[in-house]
């Protein structure tokens, strides 16, 4: 059977009633073409929309947007930019449709991101409460410095970062995704889960790292390890497509990652 693009929005929505005021929008591309393959992936950068376009893939869905902003309006604001031109022009005339799928995989229950996430860590058995913007997993007693190493091995880092006291034993943790590292999501939950550590893909450095510094200064048990917005979300992406390929078997579908954008010097 025939799928268009159309088709697999559809099927990427339907777990959810129609988010109002989304940036979950076709960014490129005819909603009618028939999907010949499916990339997935968490920043549609040059390189993964040229290796989709050499893959034969004619569909693209990615979590952030394809113009440096989340928002899709300031795209418009670069016309003339050499760089922006560029990619564009290649979207357009690779015929690549660009699905931009945030907001309806990050409300899916469990969120769709935080699922990959915990399903690298291999943590989907310690998960005891999935909360909109957070999971709370209570993992075997490991100090921070041990969990760092841990997580650093799962996902495949080559670094993360860590405040807190690197020989504190932990073992209730809380885990989010991608930008919710800031002080008003993250701060609260030290107390309302009793948590030892937090992990987090990103966020202000003057907000939750600043309190966790305080609150060692007091004495108190608080650790945070920052991931890195995609080191934390890329697994959600990667799920996805394993799940796109389970739902459309006679699609070739694959995940794609750019090289990590920060590198230590």
């Amino acid at each position: 059977m025939k799928e268009t693009v159309q088709d697999i929005i559809r099927f990427l929505i339907e777990p959810l009633d129609r988010i109002e005021n989304t940036v979950d929008t076709l960014q490129f591309g005819d909603p009618q073409a028939e999907v010949t393959g499916i990339v997935t992936a968490f920043m549609p950068t040059q390189r993964v929309i040229e290796e989709a376009a050499a893959l034969g893939a004619n569909l693209v869905i990615a979590h952030e947007a394809p113009f440096y902003s989340h928002h899709e309006a300031f795209g418009h604001t670069l016309a003339g930019d050499p760089v922006y031109e560029a990619k564009k022009r290649f979207m357009l005339e690779s015929n690549l449709a660009l699905f931009r799928l945030h907001d309806y995989i990050h409300r899916y229950r469990p969120d769709g991101i935080m699922e990959g996430l915990i399903e690298a860590l291999d943590w989907n058995g310690y998960v005891t409460e999935h909360r909109p913007v957070t999971s709370i997993a209570e993992i075997p007693p490991m100090t921070v410095r041990e969990a760092a190493a841990y997580v650093k091995e799962r996902l495949g880092l080559a670094f993360v970062r860590v405040t807190g006291d690197l020989d504190l034993s932990c073992s209730r943790v809380g885990l989010l995704a991608g930008y919710r590292g800031k002080g008003d999501v993250a701060i609260p939950l030290f107390e309302e889960h009793r948590l030892d550590l937090i992990i987090y893909g990103e966020g202000p450095e003057w907000e939750t790292p600043e309190y966790v510094r305080d609150a060692v200064y007091q004495g108190r048990s608080r650790a945070a390890i920052v991931l890195g917005h995609a080191e934390s979300e890329e697994a959600g992406m990667k799920l996805l497509a394993k799940r796109l390929q389970s739902r459309y078997p006679s699609l070739p579908v694959q995940f794609l990652a750019d090289e990590p954008i920060f590198r230590i010097i």
